[in-house]
């Protein structure tokens, strides 16, 4: 048996996200949010989405319209959430580099997530640099839920080592 983390207290201005509902909760985004790889800004948006769920640092969608698509090579396999439905993944490539699976949208969402269709994730892990504003992200470990961890967010965060049971 697991025992739940124990919450960290938000200073003004932070949220914890052991404060983010279950199921998950879609928002638009104030902020502008840029991804870069290779040196190129792979992605820009003031017109993201964010995902918060228990546990997990926001994960942030990106309009298809502010992705450079030209980066963008399809990656063989799917996944399944739960929440939002099924998954495909997306590599980028910038001159000669490749970061494979950088990415991840949802073709044809539950209606709940309707509005991130076609909407681009990236792995910060898996490229040079994400933003929120003028904050750089920090991955969170373990990659698998891809969330963006800021100054602006507390955890403990669901993914590292140990903590799939949580």
């Amino acid at each position: 048996m697991f025992a739940r983390p124990r919450r960290i207290e938000p200073a003004p201005g932070q949220e914890s996200v052991w404060d983010y509902p279950r199921p998950p909760h879609l928002e638009p985004v104030d902020a502008v949010l840029r991804v870069v790889f290779a040196g190129e800004t792979v992605a820009q948006t003031d017109k993201g989405y964010r995902v918060l769920e228990t546990s997990h640092p926001p994960v942030y969608y990106i309009p298809p319209v502010d992705v450079r698509r030209q980066y963008l090579v399809p990656a063989p396999g799917r996944s399944f959430c739960e929440f939002k439905g099924a998954a495909r993944y997306w590599s980028l490539e910038v001159d000669d580099r490749r970061a494979d699976n950088a990415a991840w949208s949802y073709p044809d969402p539950v209606p709940r997530f309707a509005a991130i269709k076609d909407h681009l994730a990236f792995y910060a892990s898996r490229v040079d640099e994400c933003w929120v504003g003028d904050l750089q992200v920090q991955p969170q470990e373990g990659d698998f839920y891809g969330g963006w961890i800021t100054d602006r967010v507390v955890g403990p965060f669901k993914g590292a080592p140990g903590t799939m049971g949580w």
